[in-house]
Order: structure tokens, then sequence, then C-alpha cells
């Protein structure tokens, strides 16, 4: 592929702002469109089973809109088929406009030679014709989830509803006590949708377009993260996405925008407030590291001994600029700061803030700061929390 010269230089300041916009954080969000218009917006929100002040894809709408009510966020992805779960950058929540996009990842799932577990012959007929006669179900109601405890040991029905699920042949049409309840694609996605008539090539095109809307400006290994494509499938695609070239200042690679960012100035509110390390601002830690200079990673499943900022460190986002950590838990009606990292002293407010809001939003009504790793701000952070709740 031969990349035509850009014509823009970004700099690094102008790059941060145009992905501040992009993700939703900078600006006024549009709250009519609430927690759909997020989803439609970003296009795709990261699952993860950790919940600590909640589950990540509560957090992401949260994080844009502020205290949204956790039943609103999980009607608006879940009831009257507004969404659907697919593996995208991981497996995520998608616009269910998407459906169509991912045809290119369904074909390859169904031509795939060798699979991890085992599929006994009739289970995957059984769990469909089960779902035709009695609709939605979990794995468990389809007959079992496990073999054993172990997490990993699937039970061929769940082997053949995973299965189902990847070809498109089910979708998870619900999260009952985080379990996926399964149906049948042709009667849980609009029938407009539900096709696989786009060829592999226009799949990747429509991809590779939305990836660099939501990422504002991207790099190839950027773009490429944002749904899991591969280099040489953004490569093959990206000249006719719509996508334009541009230089961004001390990023070294080349890189490429959204069209629409480039033509009025990013200006507006910034968000104050925790972030998931699953959001999709950050969840790309080299493209964290070189648009804000913070290194970031996810600490749940490192040994606790061996832990720098904690088990689900969320960094905090202020004035545009990620200026600490906060690692929370909650205890009864009190959010616990667990640990917390601050960027020097102008980020105390900023931290306070961001902990009072969430505090707010998960119903706790007081804020315990435990340890603070520049000892000499706890006092200052702890001041600022308590005139706010006195």
């Amino acid at each position: 592929m031969t990349t035509p010269r850009p014509a823009t230089t970004l700099s690094a300041d102008e790059a941060r702002r145009i992905a501040l916009r992009a993700q939703g954080l900078l600006g006024i969000p549009n709250r009519r469109a609430g927690v759909r218009g997020i989803l439609r917006h970003l296009g795709a929100v990261q699952l993860d089973t950790i919940s600590v002040l909640a589950r990540s894809h509560e957090l992401v709408p949260y994080a844009r809109l502020g205290p949204v009510g956790r039943t609103a966020v999980e009607d608006a992805y879940w009831k009257d088929t507004h969404a659907f779960e697919y593996w995208s950058h991981a497996a995520c929540i998608l616009p269910i406009e998407e459906w169509p996009h991912f045809a290119f990842r369904r074909r390859a799932y169904r031509n795939r030679p060798h699979w991890n577990h085992d599929l006994p012959d009739g289970t995957y007929d059984r769990v469909i014709k089960q779902l035709r006669e009695e609709g939605p179900l979990t794995a468990t109601e389809l007959g079992g989830a496990k073999k054993t405890s172990e997490w990993w040991d699937w039970s061929g029905t769940k082997v053949a509803a995973e299965r189902a699920l990847m070809y498109g042949e089910v979708v998870c049409v619900e999260r009952r006590g985080w379990k996926r309840v399964y149906d049948l694609a042709e009667r849980a996605v609009p029938s407009d949708l539900l096709h696989d008539d786009l060829d592999d090539r226009e799949c990747l095109r429509r991809l590779v377009r939305l990836a660099g809307e939501a990422l504002g400006v991207g790099t190839r290994a950027d773009i490429a993260d944002y749904h899991r494509l591969k280099g040489d499938q953004v490569d093959a695609v990206i000249a006719d996405s719509g996508l334009v070239p541009v230089t961004v200042e001390g990023w070294g690679k080349q890189a490429w925008a959204d069209p629409a960012a480039l033509e009025t100035p990013p200006r507006g509110r910034h968000r104050t407030t925790l972030l998931s390390p699953f959001d999709s601002l950050i969840w790309e830690r080299a493209r964290t590291e070189r648009i804000f200079g913070f290194t970031h990673r996810l600490e749940a499943y490192v040994p606790k001994q061996k832990r720098v900022h904690g088990y689900f460190a969320m960094p905090v986002l202020a004035g545009g600029r990620l200026v600490g950590r906060v690692d929370p838990a909650r205890e009864g009606h009190t959010l616990v700061a667990k640990q917390i990292t601050l960027d020097g002293p102008k980020a105390v407010p900023s931290v306070a803030q961001a902990l009072l809001e969430a505090a707010s939003w998960v119903n706790c009504t007081n804020v315990r700061v435990e340890r603070v790793d520049a000892p000499e701000l706890r006092a200052p952070l702890v001041a600022e929390l308590t005139r706010a709740l006195t």
C-alpha cells in the first residue's frame, strides 16, 4: 500500500484533544441520546467480569454522562435489542447496526479448523432446537455450563452455545447474574440487519472507518486494535476508508484521522472522572502512553505482593489529562480509596471531585482514604473531601 503524503500536521496537544472529543470526554455530551448514544458514538464497550465500583460496561457511560442510573444502563444495552455481544476489541457490547460488519469474523469462525474445546456429536443441533422451542436460556438452563468446578472446563452445552454465538446463529440478549442469556439471532436481530451480505473487504473498510471516527486520530496499530484487526487487514482498506493521513508531532509513526475531526478545533468542558482500565480511551496501553504520557497496567491478575498501584487502579481524568489513579473498594456506604497516586498537589481537587461523584453514584455517603503514595498529599486530599462531605 502506498500512503498518500500527509497534508495536515497536528501538535501532540491537538491530537490529544481530538482523541478526547472523539471519545466523548471533551464537550457537552448528548444527554438526550443517553447510554445508547454513547454506545453508538464509541462503537464498542468492553465487558469484563471484575466489579469494584461497578462493572466496566457501566463505568464507560458513567465517565461520559455522570451519575446515570445503573438500571438505565442495563436497559439501554439489552432492552429491545439495541445492542449485541460479540468479539471485537475483546468481548464487547456493540450497536446492533454493526451486526453486518462482523460477517467477516463470523465466516472466519465457521471456517476455523481447530478449537480448544471438543463439541460432542449432536450437541450443537440440540442446543439450537432447545432455544427454538423454549426461547432465551442461559447455558445452565440449556443443560449445564461446566463439567467440573474449573472455570475452563466447559460442558458440551456451553461449548455449543458459545460456538453458535461466534457463528452468529445465536446472540446474547441480556446478562442475568452475569450469565449470558442466549437466543436465536433470527428472533433477536432486526431482519434488515440479519445478513452476511458484505464481503470481507467491505466489512473491514467499514470497521476501519468506524474505529478512526471513534479514535479521532490514531496510528495503524491504534486503528487495528480497536476491533482487533490484523495490520495487513487495515493496510488493505485504509486508503478507501475515508480516513486521511496526518502527521502528529512526537508520535514518530504515520497517523490517520477522521476528516470531520479536523474541521473544527475541539473545545468544550472536560470531564473529571474515574476511568475503567477497560475504557476505550485508555484500553490500548501504548496509545495511552503516547497521548497522555501515562503508563498504566491492570494489576488484578498480578500477585498482591507485586502490585504497584492496586487491584483495580482507575486512572483519574481531569482537564484532559490523566492526573492520578485510585484503587477503590466499597464497605457498606463507604467508598474506600485503598491506594491513591497523585500527579502533584494540583491534582488534589480533581481527585477529590472524582471520588465524591463516584461515591454518590454507587450510593456511598462517605469516602475513606487509606493510602496516598505521596504522604504529604494525604492531609490536603482528606481536607478537600471533608469540606465537601460536611
